[in-house]
């Protein structure tokens, strides 16, 4: 079972059809004993970091998510939920993240003379041969939302990367950690494609 963790940050149903779309169950819960039972876990998300992280200290369910990783279950972060892996963010003051993955999250610069939030399609430049980009080819555009994106020193980390103004960190895959700053549920086949393939690693630990 794929559980999406409900920590009332949007944009939960939308993943879970799309996971359906592709041939698998995915169920939405907070309660962490669900969770634990999962054999994959997605952290998706919109909003602003601060309010994500302190709902997920209000649901206890921050020791839940180290759990689920050091126990080497598939995670996918997606948008909010994948900058939240990182170790802290600038958005609104400065908060702690989840420091799953060491980097900060970082506002676009207004000198860069581009409309924010970026909003659209862009192009990943991929940096590994990972089994989640399985199927994508370099270029490949995916749909991104976001006034905020990743600075990370760990390059080892960095899955694929796209450019507005400057690069930035697009997606990672660490171990059985992935994340990616678009919304692959919304990036028509070649999004599903990675849903897909996050799928097919959590089929591998069933």
């Amino acid at each position: 079972m794929i559980a999406i963790i409900d920590y009332g940050m949007g944009n939960l149903r939308s993943v879970q059809k799309s996971f359906e779309k592709v041939g698998y169950q995915a169920k939405i819960t907070d309660k962490k004993e669900e969770l634990l039972d999962a054999v994959g876990v997605v952290l998706p998300g919109v909003g602003a970091f601060k309010d994500a992280m302190k709902n997920l200290q209000e649901l206890d369910l921050i020791d839940t998510i180290y759990q689920v990783v050091e126990e080497g279950k598939p995670f996918l972060g997606i948008c909010l939920g994948f900058q939240l892996l990182f170790s802290e963010s600038d958005e609104f003051g400065h908060t702690k993240g989840l420091d799953i993955v060491s980097g900060s999250v970082k506002k676009f610069p207004d000198t860069l003379g581009l409309k924010i939030p970026h909003m659209g399609w862009n192009q990943l430049n991929l940096k590994q041969d990972n089994r989640i980009y399985d199927g994508l080819a370099d270029g490949e555009f995916q749909y991104f939302v976001h006034s905020y994106y990743v600075e990370t020193e760990d390059e080892e980390v960095i899955g694929a990367t796209s450019d507005y103004g400057i690069e930035f960190v697009a997606s990672i895959a660490k171990d059985n950690v992935y994340g990616a700053q678009f919304h692959p549920e919304k990036s028509s086949d070649k999004g599903l494609q990675i849903l897909k393939n996050f799928g097919k690693i959590v089929e591998e630990v069933e």
